[in-house]
């Protein structure tokens, strides 16, 4: 299941848009198995391309992943603002604001 399962979540999380977020549920979901929030987390965090935008898929509460996931503090929130996401001063995005709608 592992490889055609994280085949499914990069090509969904490329559909992300820039200036839009997802999480981790959402992705899940979209891939056909809307229990699997952690399995995509593994797959963000295994993912070998790099055109893939993992760095816009968050947590349900739209807060931020840890530093080590994309090399060193602020690079997520970095590359969030530069699509223009908004990050708050508590590292997370208004998912009523950004959350991607899956279309």
């Amino acid at each position: 299941m592992e490889e055609g399962f994280f085949t499914r979540v990069y090509q969904i999380v490329e559909r992300i848009p820039p200036g839009k977020v997802a999480t981790y549920g959402q992705v899940a979901f979209l891939a056909g198995s809307p229990r699997a929030a952690r399995a995509v987390g593994e797959a963000m965090r295994r993912c070998p391309y790099f055109e893939v935008p993992c760095h816009r898929v968050l947590n349900r509460r739209g807060e931020l992943s840890p530093a080590p996931a994309f090399g060193g503090p602020g690079v997520q929130q970095g590359r969030l603002e530069a699509e223009g996401v908004a990050v708050g001063p508590d590292n997370r995005v208004d998912l009523t604001q950004f959350q991607w709608d899956g279309k």
